[in-house]
């Protein structure tokens, strides 16, 4: 899913850069979006298959924290209501992706992730395995909630715009495949 939704924005990225190149100043927020979705689809892998250390994620945190501060000078120039929820809709991914990143630890407090997550405190407790587990705060699990229900609304909005808007039509599949999987993970995280 995530390799789709990557693949879809550097197409359009590719596209609007260098095969038909409108303008020759800065990034628009078009571009913006497909940026923010290739490194929002390539961090949805990362985060998936590998455990990265601390300041990766930081690291992570600010760069999607920019990317939605950057998008938000264009709601002046959006035209059209639907461009302006669409915009709403990108930084919202922002702040969610930002959400999941910083809260990951806490989300899965309570996952079991096998033998070996509990073997240090074995030794000492006679169920040193399940005291060692601990449960993600109501507010915490408040909080990830909203930004699941956020994901699928956007997940909603983008597939109706996909099926009423002219052209763009993938590109719309694509952030409603990106928000839907920011909700599954999101649930998935905190299951």
């Amino acid at each position: 899913m995530f390799v789709f939704t990557g693949l879809v924005c550097v197409g359009a990225l590719i596209a609007r850069r260098v095969v038909r190149p409108r303008s020759t100043e800065g990034i628009g927020d078009e571009e913006l979006v497909d940026i923010t979705h290739t490194v929002m689809s390539a961090a949805m892998i990362l985060m998936t298959w590998a455990a990265v250390l601390d300041a990766v994620t930081w690291a992570q945190v600010a760069l999607f924290a920019v990317f939605a501060l950057a998008l938000i000078p264009n709601f002046r120039r959006a035209h059209g209501l639907a461009h302006r929820v669409d915009l709403v809709g990108h930084v919202a991914m922002n702040a969610a992706m930002i959400w999941m990143l910083a809260a990951m630890p806490l989300l899965m407090a309570g996952m079991d992730m096998g033998d070996d997550a509990g073997s240090a405190h074995a030794g000492h407790h006679e169920s040193g395995h399940e005291q060692g587990l601990t449960a993600t705060p109501v507010w915490g699990d408040v909080v990830n909630g909203l930004f699941i229900v956020v994901c699928a609304i956007g997940a909603l909005w983008w597939l109706y715009r996909s099926a009423t808007a002219r052209g763009h039509r993938l590109h719309s599949g694509c952030h409603a495949l990106m928000a839907a999987g920011m909700a599954a993970m999101l649930w998935l995280m905190n299951a």
